[in-house]
């Protein structure tokens, strides 16, 4: 089913990396692509891949409106936050949760969901 009014990028069986709706972009939750990084690592892979996606859905972290964070350890909180804090330099920092969680795969320590108004 298609509906013109929803957008959708990287789709495939499972979800939609993407889906832009009333100007307003949803990216699913990211994770690591290389799972064998540190928790650091991990963080700015899954932060690089965020941006990527909001440039596809012509945006960028600016513009964003919330973000869930999701970690498998919540002592990693303080390197997240501060990769985090550093990432956002020169954005206002958008409404935003962090949760401790199993992840599906045991080797990922991170995932990341974000909300963001496109430009």
């Amino acid at each position: 089913m298609s509906h013109s009014d929803i957008q959708k990028i990287n789709t495939n069986e499972v979800m939609s990396a993407v889906t832009v709706f009333n100007q307003v972009v949803y990216l699913s939750g990211q994770v690591p692509k290389n799972a064998e990084l540190d928790i650091e690592g991990q963080t700015r892979d899954v932060l690089a891949t965020i941006e990527q996606l909001l440039a596809s859905a012509n945006t960028d972290k600016s513009r964003l409106l919330s973000a869930q964070l999701f970690l498998k350890d919540l002592s990693d909180f303080p390197a997240v936050n501060a990769i985090w804090v550093d990432w956002l330099k020169g954005s206002v920092a958008p409404s935003r949760a962090t949760i401790q969680a199993d992840l599906v795969n045991p080797n990922w320590l991170i995932e990341i969901a974000v909300i963001a108004a496109q430009k």
